[in-house]
């Protein structure tokens, strides 16, 4: 069976150097809030070019925690609106009703499943204050006219850069084009932690310095607390074994745009969409989406032929049921979206073998 993500192979390739360092974190006798998390920290601001990163629990948090931020600074309020593209995974909403604000959806292009930057400002009201762009899948969200938009309508630019560490926009990063920007080091990442982790990145200093104190009890002091926070920080451990595999983030995603190479030229099947993509550089392929009409016939066919798939995802946020005021509204490509996804197989760890296998069973499929 090719599986969908072997990360046991992923993580074996530094095995001796993961060891080393949480033998370190283990030897300090410091397990929270050390050393390993500020050189983490640091590393990881070099590497996306900002500067400051806050080390948090999870995603989920990193994008909560920066909502709640501009609550606490006054910058935003319960019940402002934040623009959000509507195929996004449900953590990009969960964050902002967390904080009683209002997700406003705009619908994806079909042809690079990302938000459309021409009918945000249709969503624009009164009460927006922010877009929140996602960049899914490894696809770069940002342009030129988003910002524009951002600028012209005085709203923050929040990024959802959960599956995009080490993705360009021109010459920077993804995680440093918005005014803030929300990371998760979940397992199964590009840059992928031994358990959940999560970080902000900013270049703001009094919005970093909120989101510190808010992730800690709501305290910059021990034993007072300015906030009403949470607990959620990056743990000694984890920082350790993030700092190991940030060295090697560039490579695995080098890797990683070689197996996609192979499917986007050699994939040829007139029931099966691929992606389109005019710069690599602006990928970095976290998921490698398809789209077919026969999602479960595939997807059962390609098992059958010892290919493992996911679907990513098959309930847009919506038509979830925690969200049942929202389930009457009606986001036709969203839903063709989530009706048709199928990942392929796509790692650091796949072999030419192995990739031809998934492409010759794709361009057999009838």
């Amino acid at each position: 069976m090719i599986p969908f993500l072997n990360l046991q192979k992923i993580n074996g390739q530094y095995r001796s150097e993961l060891l080393d360092a949480m033998t370190r974190v283990f030897d300090s006798g410091w397990y929270l809030q050390g050393e390993a998390n500020q050189k983490f920290e640091s590393n990881y601001s070099n590497y996306i070019g900002v500067k400051h990163t806050i080390g948090v629990a999870n995603g989920l948090d990193a994008l909560r925690l920066i909502l709640r931020a501009y609550i606490e600074l006054g910058i935003m309020n319960e019940g402002d609106e934040i623009i959000v593209p509507a195929n996004t995974y449900i953590a990009s909403i969960l964050a902002i009703t967390d904080n009683n604000l209002k997700p406003v959806f705009v619908e994806p292009t079909m042809s690079d499943l990302q938000i459309d930057e021409n009918t945000i400002e249709e969503a624009i009201t009164t009460r927006t204050k922010g877009i929140m762009i996602v960049h899914l899948y490894g696809k770069c969200a940002f342009t030129r006219k988003i910002a524009q938009i951002g600028q012209t309508h005085k709203l923050l630019i929040v990024e959802d850069n959960a599956q995009a560490h080490g993705c360009f926009f021109e010459s920077q990063k993804t995680g440093s084009l918005g005014d803030a920007a929300g990371h998760s080091f979940y397992p199964g990442k590009n840059l992928g932690a031994l358990g959940d982790a999560g970080a902000v990145t900013t270049n703001n200093d009094e919005l970093a310095e909120v989101i510190r104190s808010l992730a800690n009890y709501g305290s910059k002091q021990k034993y007072k607390s300015d906030y009403k926070g949470l607990n959620s920080r990056l743990d000694e451990l984890q920082a350790a074994i993030l700092d190991v595999k940030l060295k090697y983030l560039d490579n695995e995603i080098a890797a990683r745009r070689n197996v996609a190479k192979r499917y986007i030229n050699e994939i040829n099947n007139a029931q099966v969409m691929i992606p389109k993509l005019d710069n690599w550089e602006s990928h970095v392929f976290h998921l490698f989406p398809v789209l077919t009409a026969r999602r479960e016939e595939l997807q059962s066919y390609l098992k059958d032929n010892g290919i493992h798939t996911l679907i990513h995802y098959p309930i847009p946020p919506h038509k979830q049921s925690c969200y049942k005021e929202y389930n009457h509204l009606s986001f036709p490509l969203t839903e063709t979206i989530h009706n048709q996804e199928l990942s392929l197989p796509i790692s650091p760890v796949m072999n030419d073998e192995e990739v031809t296998m998934v492409i010759k069973a794709i361009n057999n499929w009838k």
